[in-house]
């Protein structure tokens, strides 16, 4: 029965490019379930994120706040535990909400990382510990190690305490390819109490031809993989609800086809790598390239190549090929997944009365200019993301596209758009479909990215800020630290190999674009906090 406020379920893939599905042009890939929502909606062409990496970018889509303003700026950083989000708002407005797979709003290791990662401090006496930093509520502590594998590994009875920013319900999936732990750490190990001698390379299945280093053919068969635990926790929830007064809002959250690339059981091998076309860029000239993309393959080709964890790093041919024909059986069994899921929801008689979303957390590289995975690098593969919006209220949305410039900092104001709910002060986004069902241009300039990576994560030697501005077919890169710059014409150069930054001939458009650039970052700077008094 359709009511006033409609349900959500809100579905991520995890370091998913744009054009890794087939309703966004992939000629190979098949992906007719997400193609299912988009042919029910609109689909948006000119969707980024705001950080290209995890963490930052989460923190953004749950808060509608740069990064700068959540204080996410790279992997490792958890949003902090006081932080408002978008889940609290519908929470508060009358909602059930639910996270089911990945969540990493808070760290999954407790990694340490050394000083000399970050920038040297001047000379000079240190203040005491728990005054080096600019806030003094220091993000650590059992409130923030909820997402930690190793105590989820150790105590699979665990449990979090709720509501979790904002989620009342919760059971977590983190961590990727065949190694995810949370929740779904005691779900597995219930069913097959030997579990932990299936996952990880060294209890793999033999594949003769197999070069890409973190690929191997999992023994985790498919009733046990991550993505059944998500389908499944979130087909339970769906269960519920038949009846339930409450709308609900699900986070529907998928750990693939975020590397290691271990498709299980018969997806394993559904592409060949002699199939998979190569990247346009993968070998081509680049002019004027990043300083840290050239050291990446310098350092390759003197056959120096540290053990590949989450960092950029060079590739041959055949790796590259190997790890997308690989990401697409990995995207195989989630639209799969998604395809049980929409099926449950329309049996339930709940699909008339649900908006459903699909989006990703960020791309990859995937072979782009001969490299792999993220951190550092702005490129159209690793910032541009799918976003669908599929509103059974909305006929005329059907099956459409559109090239409004939109990210993942509008995520948050456009669900609760829909909801009629108020944003909170100091969200930054804008209701995208809003605007789009008014006519109306969003106003801004283009979309501003922000990231800050330390060597620890991204392989670069050295403490970096990049920041980007993307608006029409421009993308303009600054890289702090090396006082380099990056601009690409995309509508003339849509594999960003010729960097225009020094060329004279451009300089006019790139001193528009720069003042673009900072009227939009003014325009992003956090707004005065609400006075406590006022006279």
């Amino acid at each position: 029965m359709v009511t006033g406020k409609p349900n959500y379920l809100f579905i991520m893939t995890d370091q998913h490019r744009a054009d890794h599905l087939s309703c966004y042009g992939n000629k190979i890939l098949k992906t007719p379930n997400i193609d299912s929502i988009a042919l029910s909606g609109v689909t948006f062409d000119k969707f980024y994120v705001a950080n290209s990496t995890c963490m930052p970018n989460r923190a953004t889509l749950a808060t509608g706040r740069m990064p700068s303003n959540t204080g996410v700026l790279s992997n490792g950083q958890p949003l902090p535990v006081d932080s408002n989000t978008f889940i609290h708002v519908l929470r508060q407005g009358g909602y059930r909400t639910a996270l089911f797979g990945k969540s990493h709003l808070q760290n999954g290791y407790p990694h340490g990382v050394e000083d000399w990662n970050y920038p040297p401090y001047p000379n000079g006496e240190a203040p005491p510990e728990g005054y080096r930093d600019s806030n003094l509520t220091i993000r650590q502590g059992q409130e923030y190690d909820f997402e930690r594998g190793d105590l989820w590994l150790s105590d699979p009875g665990r449990d979090v305490e709720a509501p979790y920013y904002g989620f009342e319900e919760v059971k977590f999936c983190n961590a990727h390819g065949d190694g995810t732990h949370g929740h779904y750490t005691g779900w597995v190990r219930s069913q097959c109490p030997e579990f932990d001698t299936l996952i990880g390379p060294k209890n793999a299945e033999p594949v003769d031809g197999i070069v890409n280093p973190i690929a191997w053919r999992t023994r985790v068969p498919e009733e046990l993989y991550s993505t059944t635990f998500v389908e499944q926790m979130t087909t339970d929830f769906l269960e519920k609800q038949v009846n339930a007064e409450k709308p609900f809002f699900i986070q529907c959250s998928f750990n693939d086809p975020h590397h290691p690339f271990t498709p299980p059981g018969s997806y394993w091998g559904r592409h060949g790598p002699e199939d998979v076309e190569l990247p346009a860029s993968f070998g081509a000239e680049h002019n004027a390239p990043p300083p840290l993309q050239s050291n990446l393959k310098d350092a390759y080709a003197r056959g120096e190549r540290a053990e590949v964890r989450v960092e950029p790093h060079a590739v041959s041919e055949r790796e590259t090929r190997e790890a997308i024909a690989l990401t697409y059986d990995m995207i195989t069994f989630v639209d799969d997944a998604i395809g049980r899921l929409l099926k449950r929801l329309d049996d339930l008689g709940l699909a008339e009365n649900t908006v459903v979303v699909f989006t990703s957390d960020h791309g990859d590289l995937m072979g782009d200019h001969g490299l792999m995975l993220k951190h550092c690098f702005h490129t159209e593969g690793t910032i541009r993301v799918p976003f669908i919006w599929a509103d059974p209220t909305m006929p005329e949305r059907r099956n459409t596209r559109t090239d409004l410039l939109g990210g993942t900092l509008d995520i948050a104001a456009t669900i609760l758009g829909r909801a009629g709910l108020q944003p909170y002060h100091g969200m930054q986004g804008l209701d995208v479909v809003g605007h789009l069902n008014e006519g109306t241009e969003p106003g801004r300039h283009g979309m501003v990215l922000e990231e800050d990576e330390i060597p620890f994560n991204a392989n670069c030697g050295q403490f970096l800020r990049t920041r980007s501005f993307v608006s029409g077919p421009w993308r303009l890169t600054y890289w702090l630290e090396d006082n380099f710059g990056e601009l690409y014409n995309r509508d003339e150069d849509p594999h960003e190999i010729q960097n225009l930054w020094d060329d004279p001939g451009y300089s006019t458009q790139k001193a528009e674009l720069m003042e673009k650039w900072m009227l939009e970052r003014i325009s992003l700077e956090d707004i005065a906090p609400r006075p406590i008094y006022c006279a």
